[in-house]
């Protein structure tokens, strides 16, 4: 059997015009396409027997275009290079004259040059070599349906797997069918809040401090956010039961983000007897439970109560962002409910990822990979506190137990100038302002610690090794002075 016309060479769409003859039609159009830059200097062009069967022409007529354009300069033609457009510079077109004649606007500022901003792992140390022996050997066992649209629930091995690890690595009571395979942890909780919303809730508690895009989920679902005050303890969940309205409170017990602190004991128990109570639900989200440094392993809050416990955990802190891999660990009652709400237009997570992940996973990879960067996190923070401690004794520093980033306290009043300071240094990080929930409850800067009211929120763990004591180094001049 003959090769078809498809099987030939890449795809280049041109439209003719009619008005003239095919050969020059033809000339006119490709002509017209490397003059206005739509092919693009170097693109290779497909072969004259090629675009004559694409275009329903005679191969001659393609062939002579070619050379006509090749004498022009405008094409070039070499043994075993094939026929592509010449390196020149395209012309692009005026803009128009009110255009020329408007002000530009100002150039964007230039990146900083260091960044010690929470929340993002060190990218750079993904294990690439590992994630793609994973990845061939999850596609070389996959079944022909793994490559389909896949389900709500996400991919049978993945969920299996993860059941085993969250229970022998978090304490978490998972049963693969309870657990539900997100696009990224902002799905999970928008799902979540819009199950919440359609069962009658009108409110979601939140951590007084938090990310601001946590609480924009929840206001879009229809649910108002309401701060409970945090404190050296974490967050008061003592004091949801003066709050019938929360259907639901979203809490980081195991550190608390951005403070640091773990939630006290007894205010886990108050989070689960409110719940058990009232028939609400605790969402736990457990962004960076694997890096722990102090020795004294925080489980997961789920173990409590698995009925009234959602479980949300991600690989974007662990692995990497891009990978969008998370997972929600879910009372059983719910199962049901959110798949069906999932299944109406939400985004599938990958399903060729989540059996890498699951090899990944299965493989012993996963847990090297978090032992490797808990070292190296380890060390950074200890760098980061003899800095302080040999350049900046009177700066105080917390929330060093575990996670990727430290809270530096500073003098009060000295927020706005210390962030500025870092700006000229060149140095990316925020201040806890920028954590601070609205509308937190009268007397919530009593139940504070002092230290908190103004600090630096810093992230250690997204610097490559090469560029952490630089980072540093433009920290310990952005401080303020001792008094």
């Amino acid at each position: 059997m003959s090769d078809s016309w498809a099987d030939f060479g890449p795809d280049l769409y041109l439209d003719l015009p009619r008005t003239q003859g095919k050969r020059a039609a033809l000339v006119h159009a490709l002509r017209d396409a490397a003059r206005t830059g739509r092919l693009a200097p170097g693109t290779r062009l497909p072969s004259s027997r090629t675009l004559a069967a694409d275009l329903g022409l005679a191969r001659n007529t393609v062939a002579e275009a070619y050379a006509e354009l090749v004498a022009e300069g405008w094409l070039t033609a070499r043994q075993g290079s094939g026929t592509r457009v010449a390196e020149r510079v395209a012309r692009r077109p005026a803009a128009p004259a009110a255009a020329r004649t408007r002000a530009q606007p100002p150039a964007a500022p230039p990146p900083p040059a260091y960044d010690l901003t929470a929340g993002t792992p060190d990218v750079s140390a993904f294990p690439r070599t590992a994630w793609l022996a994973a990845a061939r050997t999850a596609l070389t066992a996959a079944p022909a349906e793994a490559f389909g649209y896949g389900t709500p629930a996400g991919r049978p091995e993945l969920r299996a797997v993860l059941a085993d690890y969250l229970a022998r690595a978090r304490g978490v009571h998972a049963h693969p069918d309870r657990i539900v395979l997100c696009t990224g942890f902002m799905q999970g909780l928008a799902l979540l809040a819009r199950l919440l919303r359609q069962s009658g809730a009108r409110e979601a508690a939140v951590e007084s401090y938090g990310l601001p895009f946590h609480r924009d989920v929840l206001a879009r679902a229809g649910l108002r956010p309401v701060p409970l005050p945090v404190d050296a303890h974490g967050a008061r969940t003592d004091t949801l039961a003066a709050r019938p309205g929360p259907g639901a409170v979203l809490l980081t017990p195991a550190h608390q983000f951005p403070t640091g602190v773990p939630l006290h004991p007894d205010r886990r128990a108050a989070a689960v007897d409110w719940a058990r109570r009232t028939g609400g639900l605790v969402l736990e989200d457990d962004y960076d439970g694997e890096f722990r440094y102090d020795g004294r392993q925080v489980g997961a809050l789920q173990s409590l109560d698995p009925d009234h416990v959602v479980y949300l955990g991600t690989a974007s802190k662990s692995l990497a962002p891009a990978l969008r891999l998370s997972w929600l660990v879910l009372p059983e009652r719910l199962v049901a409910p959110l798949l069906a709400l999932k299944g109406t237009g939400e985004w599938q997570t990958a399903g060729l990822d989540q059996l890498t992940l699951a090899e990944f996973l299965s493989g012993g990879a996963y847990d090297r990979h978090v032992r490797t960067m808990r070292l190296r996190y380890r060390r950074r923070r200890d760098q980061l506190t003899a800095a302080l401690a040999a350049h900046a004794p009177h700066i105080r520093v917390t929330g060093l137990a575990a996670g990727l980033h430290a809270v530096i306290g500073l003098p009060p009043g000295t927020e706005p100038a210390t962030l500025e300071a870092a700006r000229r240094e060149g140095l990316a990080v925020e201040g806890l302002a920028a954590f601070t929930a609205p509308g937190q409850p009268a007397g919530a800067e009593r139940t504070r610690p002092a230290e908190l009211r103004d600090a630096l929120v810093v992230g250690y763990g997204h610097p490559p090794d090469h560029a952490f004591s630089g980072a540093l180094g433009a920290l310990l001049k952005a401080l303020p002075p001792a008094p």
